[in-house]
């Protein structure tokens, strides 16, 4: 008797997790609203919100996209949460952290800063 129970109990857990799975997108949103988490930050989507969040400088002006009427939907989002993520922990200007992304993301790919490939393999012709 008590392994129907216990089985009982089993095939509700696993029908109560199915249904919240396949029903998630009804109940994921609000939940995330109701207990906003402070790792969670919605990304700008368009080019008007990236120069309102501090995306834009001088020399990366993207007001030129807003007077074009660019129909894009703004930049990358990785590259966005990466650089918005250097300047809040580093304390950096856009300029600074888009510049210390680009460096990173050309190390991570075998680029030295100067440009030049790091493979020592690598044949230049002068």
């Amino acid at each position: 008797m008590e392994n129907y129970i216990l089985f009982s109990w089993l095939i509700l857990f696993f029908a109560t997790f199915v249904a919240l799975y396949y029903s998630r997108h009804i109940w994921a949103a609000p939940m995330v609203r109701l207990f906003p988490l402070r790792i969670y930050n919605r990304l700008p989507e368009s080019f008007t919100e990236d120069i309102e969040a501090g995306l834009s400088s001088d020399s990366f002006n993207l007001a030129q996209n807003l007077d074009a009427n660019d129909s894009r939907g703004g930049l990358d989002a990785a590259s966005k949460r990466e650089i918005l993520r250097l300047m809040k922990s580093k304390k950096m200007n856009f300029d600074q952290a888009r510049t210390q992304f680009l460096t990173n993301k050309m190390a991570k790919n075998g680029i030295g800063p100067d440009g030049r490939p790091l493979d020592p393999r690598a044949v230049f012709f002068s």
